[in-house]
Order: C-alpha cells, then sequence, then structure tokens
C-alpha cells in the first residue's frame, strides 16, 4: 500500500508556478510552510477594518516606515505570507529588489473574522518563530486587538510570543518602535450605525 504524500514548494519553486502561469495575480493563495494555502474569503466587517487600518497607519505613519497592505514577508520556513499589514523598516528600493525579511518586520498585522484560529494557531508561531517582534491581531468576532510581543521558544520546541494584552476598541495604543504614534482604536472597528 502506498502512503501518500503532501507535496511542499520552496519559494522559488512558489515563484516559478507564478511564471508559469500556475499561479496568477487573482489567487487568494499563500505559501505556509511549504504549502500553498487558499486564503479566506473577505467579509464586509474585514474589509470596513482593512479600510479604515489603511487610512490611520498611513496618516500616522507618514514617511517614519514604510506601510505595505498584503504583501509577501519572505520567511526562513519556507513561507510567504501576505498579513493584512506589514509596517517595515524604511529601504532606499522601497523593496523593490525583495520583498522583506523577518528582520526589517516592525509590526504585522491580521485581520481575523472567520480566520481567527488560522491567525492565532498557524500563522502566530510561525511569526514568532521568524523572529518577528510584534504581531497584532484584529478580532473582529470579539471586537477587540489581541497584541502580542517578545517572541519566545518553549522547551518542547514550540514558538509563540510571551506576552499577550487585549486591548478594547475604546482604547488607543502606540505603534511599536513609535512610542510617540497613537492609534485610536474607535477609528478602526467595524461599527453598524
Amino acid at each position: 500500500m502506498t502512503i501518500a504524500t503532501v507535496k511542499r514548494f520552496s519559494i522559488a519553486e512558489y515563484h516559478r508556478l507564478t511564471e508559469l502561469g500556475f499561479l496568477t495575480e487573482n489567487d487568494r493563495v499563500e505559501l505556509i510552510k511549504g504549502q500553498i494555502i487558499q486564503m479566506a474569503a473577505k467579509g464586509t466587517a474585514h474589509e470596513v477594518c482593512l479600510t479604515r487600518l489603511l487610512r490611520e497607519l498611513t496618516k500616522l505613519l507618514s514617511e517614519r516606515a514604510i506601510l505595505r497592505c498584503q504583501s509577501p514577508i519572505v520567511m526562513p520556513t519556507d513561507s510567504e505570507p501576505e498579513p493584512d499589514f506589514t509596517i517595515v523598516q524604511n529601504r532606499e528600493d522601497e523593496y523593490l529588489s525583495s520583498h522583506p525579511s523577518p528582520a526589517e518586520v516592525l509590526l504585522v498585522i491580521e485581520i481575523a473574522d472567520s480566520s481567527l484560529s488560522y491567525d492565532r494557531e498557524v500563522k502566530l508561531p510561525m511569526y514568532a518563530e521568524s523572529g518577528i517582534p510584534d504581531y497584532w491581531l484584529f478580532n473582529l468576532p470579539e471586537n477587540c486587538l489581541e497584541f502580542y510581543s517578545q517572541p519566545y521558544q518553549n522547551s518542547a520546541g514550540s514558538f509563540g510570543y510571551s506576552l499577550k494584552r487585549v486591548i478594547l476598541p475604546n482604547n488607543a495604543i502606540a505603534l511599536p518602535g513609535f512610542p510617540e504614534l497613537y492609534l485610536d482604536l474607535a477609528n478602526i472597528f467595524p461599527r453598524l450605525r
């Protein structure tokens, strides 16, 4: 009896699939630990939160850092996730020569409604393993921001963040690396009028 195995792709093979036309920009996929993963459909609450974050973060950051929206990060674990937002260090070529590496990432932001467990159980440990210092998860079902920082590896070899804070939507929070810049969460979370 033959046991089926999963084909895992390197980042180079993943890019080659795009060059050959097997994957296009319209395919909503990302490479996670060598597997091509279909991304969840985006609901209206996700899109409203994304739009509001884009507006507010652009105003706050100005030219202090580069804000990337649904753009890849190249990770050493044969992963190329496309988080909702990434705040990365300024670089002269604005990442034309390559996507950012974890060392250039200041903050990763995911917006979660139907993807909440995936963003906690798959993406959070992957970001921690890569040494990304701060991870924000906009938890739309519970209407709060989960703020994770201080990546670590436990004795069993699992990765996570040693600090988790829950921030409610009537609060403001400083952007990691920019203690003078506060994001007012009341301007971010979707609400029916």
